[in-house]
């Protein structure tokens, strides 16, 4: 069932439990995290940002679709990390049903400018809007884009932002980074602010930069309000650590002898972020 993302999140507002955003960059993932959330009767999000749309390609996006509408769980396709109105016209033309748009690094009166332009544009067509406020740290060359310091999300501006924009669902900053933590770095989520801003705003939370963090502290932040979770890298490690481990055997050489293991592998991690979030058995929700 393929639905927009504010059908899928305001159902998991409304019952206290978050919505796995798994990025995928090629179809075999693709149909990893599909069937995993289908196994584990979950509602899933397939995210895919600006450099893997560069790497699949919009014209995979059909496939995409005509896989969703056949799902026994709800999905949403969703453009993750728009850096431009641009990109979200293009995810408008090609058919994803939810997108982001990321100008969090802009002051906040240019941000709230461009995310309430995009809200404008999508919801003529019926798609869901994501803005962000706060910055999301990056831990290496890796990763997605984020800042080099955190700046946490302000429950006043979040309202703010909020009221003038329109957005369906608010991508908030309390202490995440996107990609894999090194050893000297330790995250810390800052869960009073979380309940601060839920508590201000009401709407659907989402928490970036998923991957890596403690599990406790992210179980919890599903507690108080977060109903949306990016994971990439996680799945991504799980994934590629075992193609390298398969392409041992350089006698191999068929997609059918090389990536199962490497998608049983990834669906193993996507499975225990289903149990985290508590998103297990809720697709009987919608």
């Amino acid at each position: 069932m393929l639905i927009n993302g504010n059908d899928l999140l305001s159902v998991a507002n409304a019952n206290h439990f978050a919505v796995p955003a798994f990025n995928i960059s090629d179809y075999a993932m693709f149909n990893g995290v599909i069937d995993i959330s289908e196994e584990k009767n979950s509602p899933l999000i397939v995210a895919i940002h600006p450099d893997e749309v560069s790497h699949v390609g919009v014209d995979m996006i059909q496939a995409v679709r005509a896989r969703a509408h056949r799902s026994s769980v709800p999905v949403v396709i969703h453009w993750d990390h728009g850096g431009s109105y641009e990109q979200i016209l293009t995810a408008i033309q090609s058919g994803f049903t939810s997108v982001m748009i990321d100008k969090s690094m802009l002051p906040f009166d240019e941000n709230v400018a461009m995310t309430k332009r995009v809200v404008e544009a999508a919801h003529v067509v019926g798609l869901s809007v994501e803005g962000e406020l706060g910055t999301i740290g990056k831990t290496d060359n890796e990763a997605e884009d984020g800042a080099a310091d955190i700046i946490y999300t302000d429950p006043d501006d979040a309202v703010r932002f909020v009221e003038q924009t329109g957005v369906d669902s608010l991508a908030i900053a309390i202490g995440t980074s996107h990609g894999i933590y090194p050893a000297s770095m330790k995250p810390a989520l800052k869960l009073d602010l979380l309940r601060e801003i839920k508590a201000a705003v009401g709407i659907p939370l989402v928490l970036h930069g998923g991957s890596n963090n403690p599990d406790d502290e992210i179980g919890r932040s599903v507690k108080l309000g977060i109903n949306k979770i990016n994971i990439s890298s996680d799945i991504k490690v799980a994934y590629h650590d075992k193609m390298r481990e398969v392409l041992a055997d350089t006698s191999l050489r068929e997609p059918n002898s090389i990536q199962p293991p490497c998608i049983a592998a990834m669906k193993v991690v996507a499975a225990q972020k289903i149990d985290l979030f508590d998103a297990a058995g809720k697709a009987a929700l919608y």
